[in-house]
């Protein structure tokens, strides 16, 4: 499956293949998606297609997992040509009936004109808004289509730049490794000369300066040991390497993949937060820092992605 973004534009039209006296006209579906942690979907339609909105949120449901959702719909010029013409008999019962209404209840709204509109149109009405709800289905799936297209042409675009921050990060992981080694050793190195500094400048003579010089090595080495497990950073490369490696898989593997995305960098970024507060050379560091920008550059991508 292909890897989707969360951001993308589609719009889409449907036309009836033949307008008759009370046929609605064209419709114009626009879809708008950004991302967000859950599917949020925000409908933007005119009063003759509020009727139509569970089957669009139905549509949309099956075809998209998470993003933001704005769907705006707008009746093509032709639709207005259907509407009645309400006659004065008309307008004369509703006014009549409005006011006895309100006279039994003061708080009841009064007619707005779609639906005094509504009422005139009497049996054409249903037809109408039938043949308006058909349109806006047609029109919804087309945009769906372009919609999911468009995202995942997006995602591609940010799976490229994952793969190339993936590349740089393992590459910066092949610069650590062998430095430990080498800091250790120039480390262990200063602790002899430490100690072998002090050991001159005490006081001391035959034996025991033959029993302090070895006591002095020792303690210089175990120092040392102590250092080196204290600076290892083989385990955290280790791991580093390893979310790598699922965060490949799974841009492979395509789908609905931003969360668990989102939690390996949470990772990457733990790892990489380890690896500098251990590293005592400044190659080590500089590398660290490395790791930390192309991390954040990753998050900025993957929180595009479903």
């Amino acid at each position: 499956m292909p890897v989707y973004s969360m951001t993308g534009f589609a719009s889409a039209s449907a036309a009836p293949v033949a307008e008759g006296e009370n046929h609605p006209g064209g419709v114009t579906v626009e879809m708008r998606t950004v991302n967000s942690r859950f599917l949020d979907i925000a409908f933007r339609l005119p009063d003759e297609l509020r009727q139509v909105e569970p089957a669009l949120r139905e549509l949309l449901t099956a075809g998209l997992r998470r993003g933001k959702v704005e769907v705006r719909a707008q009746l093509g010029r032709s639709a207005d040509e259907g509407l009645p013409q309400p006659g004065t008999e008309q307008l004369n019962r509703l006014a009549r009936l409005e006011s006895t209404v309100q006279g039994w209840l003061p708080n009841a709204t009064a007619l707005s004109v779609h639906e005094v509109l509504q009422w005139c149109r009497g049996g054409a009405s249903a037809n109408a808004n039938a043949g308006l709800d058909e349109l806006t289905v047609q029109a919804a799936r087309s945009a769906i289509e372009a919609l999911k297209e468009a995202r995942g042409r997006e995602g591609a675009r940010l799976a490229q730049i994952l793969a190339e921050r993936i590349a740089t990060l393992r590459t910066l992981a092949a610069q650590a490794a062998p430095l430990v080694p080498a800091v250790v050793q120039k480390q262990q190195q200063r602790f002899m000369e430490r100690w072998t500094e002090a050991l001159n400048s005490a006081a001391g003579g035959g034996n025991a300066g033959a029993v302090s010089a070895e006591a002095a090595r020792d303690r210089a080495l175990n120092e040392a040991a102590a250092y080196a497990i204290r600076i290892d950073v083989a385990e955290e490369l280790s791991r580093l390497v390893s979310h790598l490696d699922e965060i490949e898989r799974l841009l492979g593997k395509g789908g609905e993949i931003g969360k668990r995305l989102d939690f390996l960098i949470q990772e990457l970024h733990r790892e990489a937060n380890t690896l500098g507060s251990k590293s005592s050379a400044l190659e080590l560091t500089g590398i660290s820092v490395d790791m930390k920008v192309a991390i954040e550059q990753m998050r900025e991508q993957v929180q595009n992605i479903e």
